[in-house]
């Protein structure tokens, strides 16, 4: 596809002249480099609570953003009005703001190179809202089936479609249209008048409607947030200490994500505030772990074709054999550091300016079989299941709260327990792998990452995971 055949010069009549133009403009008072980022998002969701659909919503949102970058300075400008004279006006605002030695934006641009990762049959806005309703009371009625014990149950869908456009002063020029969709289930449970017990299931990805007919089906997630509630009527509560852990495959990967994986974006390198600072060629884990950031998988929930910098997404070794290799760039970090680029520059929208983020964050396979890491222990915990947690970034130091559980006692999975949380250092926990399972996972497609204000998606995966020692936080003796 040509420019001119791309969504923003056929919807808004925008030239590459024009682009030329902005572009000078933001480099009029100085500075090294300039890009814009156009953006036009449209969205739908629905929520169905207690069998009636509760809202209904379709909306759309556009704008553009303009970036200068002086040294370590940047200006940041931006207009939900793609009128020219709201654009020049943004353009000068980020120019005051970043003033430096003087840059030129080059004429004529190149088209960047991109990935097709995310090819839709079915335009999201082409498909009815019946079509999505029918789709949500699906899940409804497949989550009560499973269990009589199950009385309450949410479900939600959302999709959207974004268009972008990055412009650099370089001469850059890259488009991509970013599908994503979503469903989600969550189920109470309740026995003999106890307390509700809680599960929740989702997934999607840069896929359309089409995905949650013909692959992963509503009763799919709806049957898994059901299993999940019904598992923690029987659970006892969990016990405290230091002990063995099992992470189980696919989704407790955020517990790399977030341990780990924050602490190996370049900004908080850069800056020296991340527990992997300058330990580039170091062990910084076991042996067994090959640490990988992939933003070019095929539909994936974390996956771009380009990045909101313009720059294709790739597959990136973190750590290798336990040695660190790299960190995840955007442009402003390459630039300071004289890095090569990741294609790891997001935003959350034209509002905002992009930083380093991850993409798709996940741990390769190792040679165990599964059942092998879990006969390996003597007494631990299997957690299969993450809610929430928190990483200090300087520190290393995380706390998550695992939502499905399982004492290992004499080998062997026996009863569930709920409220544990794991409490450990990103880099030393990763030390204490001894086994790595042959089961590599990603995740559903659920994941949201927030950094400095901004959500971005994401995606996560490990193999079973064996750590020797670990902190668990429960309240059984």
């Amino acid at each position: 596809m040509s420019f001119s055949q791309s969504f923003f010069a056929q919807r808004f009549g925008i030239t590459e002249h024009d682009l030329e133009s902005y572009l000078s403009e933001a480099l009029s008072a100085g500075g090294e480099y300039a890009d814009l980022y156009f953006e036009y998002l449209a969205t739908s969701s629905i929520a169905i609570d207690e069998e009636i659909v509760k809202s209904a919503t379709e909306g759309v949102s556009l704008g553009v953003g303009v970036r200068v970058i002086a040294g370590e300075r940047t200006g940041y400008g931006y207009s939900d009005d793609l009128s020219p004279e709201k654009i020049r006006k943004a353009a000068h605002v980020a120019a005051l703001i970043a003033r430096g030695p003087a840059g030129v934006a080059k004429h004529g641009f190149e088209e960047a190179r991109r990935h097709n990762l995310y090819p839709m049959v079915t335009v999201p806005h082409d498909t009815s809202l019946e079509e999505r309703v029918a789709l949500v009371k699906r899940a409804d009625r497949a989550a009560r089936a499973y269990d009589p014990r199950v009385f309450q149950v949410q479900a939600a869908y959302g999709d959207s479609v974004r268009h972008v456009l990055v412009a650099t002063s370089e001469g850059r020029l890259s488009f991509d249209r970013q599908p994503m969709a979503r469903l989600s289930v969550t189920a109470l449970a309740r026995e003999n008048g106890g307390p509700p017990q809680h599960g929740h299931s989702g997934g999607g990805g840069r896929v359309t409607l089409d995905f949650f007919l013909n692959e992963k089906t509503p009763e799919h997630f709806a049957r898994e947030a059901a299993r999940q509630a019904i598992v923690q009527l029987d659970a006892s509560e969990a016990p405290a200490g230091e002990m063995t852990v099992v992470l189980g495959p696919g989704w407790p990967g955020i517990l790399l994500h977030e341990a780990v994986g924050h602490g190996l974006e370049a900004d908080f390198n850069r800056k020296g505030v991340s527990a992997f600072s300058g330990r580039i060629g170091q062990m910084v884990a076991s042996p067994l772990c090959t640490v990988i950031d992939d933003g070019a998988i095929g539909s994936r929930r974390g996956s771009l074709n380009v990045d909101d910098e313009g720059v294709p997404t790739q597959k990136n070794v973190l750590i290798e054999n336990g040695v660190l290799r790299g960190y995840l760039q955007d442009k402003l970090s390459s630039r300071l550091t004289h890095a090569a680029a990741t294609g790891n520059g997001r935003r959350e929208s034209y509002q905002h300016m992009p930083m380093p983020r991850m993409t798709n964050t996940y741990m390769l396979a190792g040679t165990s079989d599964p059942e092998e890491i879990i006969r390996s222990v003597p007494k631990g915990l299997y957690c299969t299941t993450f809610g929430g947690g928190q990483v200090d970034i300087t520190s290393g130091n995380f706390v998550f709260s695992a939502t499905e559980s399982y004492l290992i006692e004499n080998g062997r999975l026996t009863r569930p327990v709920r409220g544990a949380s794991l409490i450990g250092n990103g880099p030393e926990a990763l030390k204490y792998v001894s086994m790595v399972g042959n089961d590599l996972q990603l995740d559903e497609g659920i994941g949201v990452c927030g950094k400095e204000g901004q959500s971005v998606p994401v995606g996560v995966g490990i193999p079973t995971l064996k750590i020797e020692r670990m902190t668990v936080g429960g309240t059984a003796a």
